[in-house]
């Protein structure tokens, strides 16, 4: 049976699946399935429940994690101005790795089988069933092994006293972020502002999938030129 004539089963776990679509993996994977309820990855009950979250698990988890890290900073003298404008800067740098990592490795071209599935475990999962509440959100377990790097390189480019505060800014912006993200899916906005962010994130979904990177704003898109051309309204989904 070659790639191309495969046919995934969405009755049986994905994850192991998705590998074998070969080329025809891209095409596969932006059909969206619109249902709140989210496919089985694994036949293990111990993988399946570490691929699903709950949204509100990321402030809870986080939050406390980003106010130690701010006071590390207030320790080392850093005055309360000063703190704020690390940190903002830290929820800006966010932006940019936020756009960077979601239109160079969540939309990474992939057909080889371990490429396909890497890359439907990561993000192509999310465009295959956009409504999957316990999918949105990133897995706090793979955060953390996630945060060491960052980290890492923080300190190495930022002073001492810095480099805490720049972190926990970092960090807030990903909370945003993933709240965000949730809230584009499953909110239903009054307002005019996320309003019209939803319908800029439901376009990427559903009609341009190569342009609208952004999440928490349309920002980069416009400074590197990927924010599309035209965006229908948003639906309730």
């Amino acid at each position: 049976m070659v790639a191309q004539d495969f046919v995934v089963d969405l009755n049986k776990p994905l994850v192991f699946q998705v590998g074998h679509l070969g080329e025809a993996y891209e095409e596969w994977v932006h059909q969206p399935i619109v249902s709140k309820e989210g496919p089985r990855f694994f036949g293990s009950d111990f993988w399946e429940f570490l691929t699903r979250t709950v949204w509100w698990a990321i402030p809870v988890i986080w939050l406390p994690v980003v106010c130690w890290f701010i006071s590390l900073s207030v320790r080392m003298g850093l005055t309360c101005p000063h703190i704020t404008l690390v940190v903002v800067s830290g929820i800006f740098i966010w932006t940019l790795i936020e756009y960077s990592l979601h239109r160079f490795l969540f939309h990474i071209k992939t057909k080889s089988y371990w490429g396909n599935t890497v890359h439907y475990l990561i993000h192509g999962c999310h465009h295959k069933h956009p409504m999957d509440g316990l999918r949105l959100v990133f897995p706090p377990a793979a955060t953390a092994v996630l945060l060491m790097p960052f980290w890492n390189l923080v300190k190495l480019i930022s002073p001492p006293s810095t480099a805490p505060a720049l972190f926990g800014g970092g960090l807030l912006g990903y909370v945003i972020y993933d709240c965000t993200h949730y809230y584009l899916h499953h909110g239903q906005p009054k307002s005019e502002g996320p309003r019209n962010l939803k319908k800029y994130h439901m376009n990427h979904h559903f009609r341009v999938q190569d342009k609208g990177f952004g999440i928490t704003s349309s920002l980069w898109d416009k400074v590197f030129g990927t924010f599309p051309s035209s965006i229908i309204d948003a639906k309730s989904r």
